[in-house]
């Protein structure tokens, strides 16, 4: 059978290969032998659930029978419900009519790239950034060019980098903030003369907002649609809201491409899940974003819990992420004290000894991604401080 390019072009995503291996351990009699839990901070992943409302709301929707198939930019009571959260959270006027609401995430990052990206084009991202994005950029024909960023920049583009790096190609740039791997924003004075440029260009900003919600410093906590109406801004229930098997999203467009961005969703999704949708509405209830809110702190706490740990045993933490659930690890030093060549090996010694799945750094780009590892500190405080205590350990006996 010949395979298109399209999906041989297509890498794996090795964060999943690596809760593969974990899998593979766990059924092991070794393993099995030494009664311990295998620690999963290779996922980023809440640990907690959809908030009990959001339970009770999907439910009651499968017990009345609506289930079926919604209008394809989602339920008009469910985009009203997220402007007037855009409102009371950010102070930002957003038409209903400009939000999607999509089958997760990912969804709205397709539509977005199908609807604006055409064969060849460039679009430019920081290294390190998600895997998924630049693969989404490539199914639909464009050219993911990745620059590299350092700690100075918190690992996010300069305006300088953006405007070296625009050529004849370049559609515009893909942006996250907070960022995953690194939980790292970009501050919103750069935020701003980076759309400004692309726009004075011609170009196209994504921003890839998932977890916007999860922001704990509040010089961060800024939407790029505060910037400018021709942002296109992706968003989640999966991260801030608890929602990640949910598969539910959103995206805010233009008025141009409120059309254009239809009609490929009726073609390619119909609809996004009709009892999600309905269960979502409960996440805007007071209670509910009381939930939300508690257990932002709560991750903001394990943040200020684990970070130091790794940087005590040695995985040492350049930059203090300021939002999501991530810790982005310089692992060079443990890398040369256990006699490993980079962060992959480093990533199978973790988990075959000390029962620790990490993401091993060659997931989120090319720029010395040996050097670095992923921790998802969405993991409770127990396991994160248990994770540090192995790890320790295993560091220090091999001394």
């Amino acid at each position: 059978m010949r395979i298109s390019q399209r999906a041989l072009q297509i890498e794996p995503f090795y964060v999943m290969e690596i809760a593969k291996a974990a899998e593979q351990v766990q059924a092991s009699s070794a393993f099995q032998s030494r009664n311990q839990k295998m620690i999963r901070l290779n996922i980023g992943e809440p640990d907690f659930t959809a908030a009990p409302l959001v339970q009770e709301s999907a439910m009651r929707a499968i017990r009345d029978g609506m289930s079926q198939y919604t209008h394809a930019t989602g339920l008009s009571q469910l985009r009203e419900l997220i402007s007037q959260w855009y409102q009371d959270r950010f102070k930002l006027c957003i038409d209903p009519n400009r939000i999607v609401i999509t089958a997760g995430a990912s969804a709205a990052l397709q539509l977005a790239c199908l609807a604006l990206i055409e064969g060849g084009d460039e679009i430019l991202m920081p290294d390190p950034s998600y895997p998924c994005n630049r693969q989404f950029v490539q199914a639909s024909g464009g050219i993911p060019k990745l620059i590299p960023t350092t700690d100075q920049s918190r690992f996010q583009l300069s305006l300088s980098q953006v405007q070296t790096h625009w050529g004849q190609q370049t559609r515009g740039v893909l942006l996250a903030s907070p960022s995953n791997p690194t939980g790292t924003s970009i501050a919103p004075e750069v935020l701003k003369s980076i759309i400004e440029f692309v726009e004075d260009k011609g170009g196209i900003t994504i921003a890839d907002e998932i977890y916007l919600g999860l922001s704990y410093e509040e010089q961060y906590g800024v939407s790029a649609l505060a910037i400018s109406e021709q942002v296109i801004s992706i968003n989640s229930f999966s991260k801030y809201f608890n929602m990640t098997g949910w598969r539910l999203g959103w995206m805010v467009v233009p008025p141009s491409l409120v059309a254009p961005i239809e009609r490929l969703a009726q073609n390619l999704f119909i609809c996004p899940s009709t009892i999600s949708q309905h269960a979502a509405l409960a996440c805007f209830e007071a209670e509910s974003l009381a939930v939300f809110e508690q257990r932002r702190n709560e991750f903001k706490a394990r943040r200020d819990l684990f970070v130091p740990k790794l940087n005590q045993i040695g995985l040492r933490v350049p930059v203090m992420p300021d939002g999501a659930f991530y810790a982005w690890a310089d692992c060079s030093d443990v890398c040369r004290k256990l006699g490993l060549a980079g962060s992959w090996e480093l990533a199978f010694e973790f988990l075959n000894k000390a029962y620790v799945a990490v993401a091993p750094g060659r997931d989120f780009g090319a720029q010395n991604m040996h050097n670095y590892i992923r921790f998802s500190t969405a993991s409770s405080a127990q396991d994160l401080s248990e994770a540090a205590h192995r790890l320790q350990k295993l560091i220090g006996e091999s001394s």
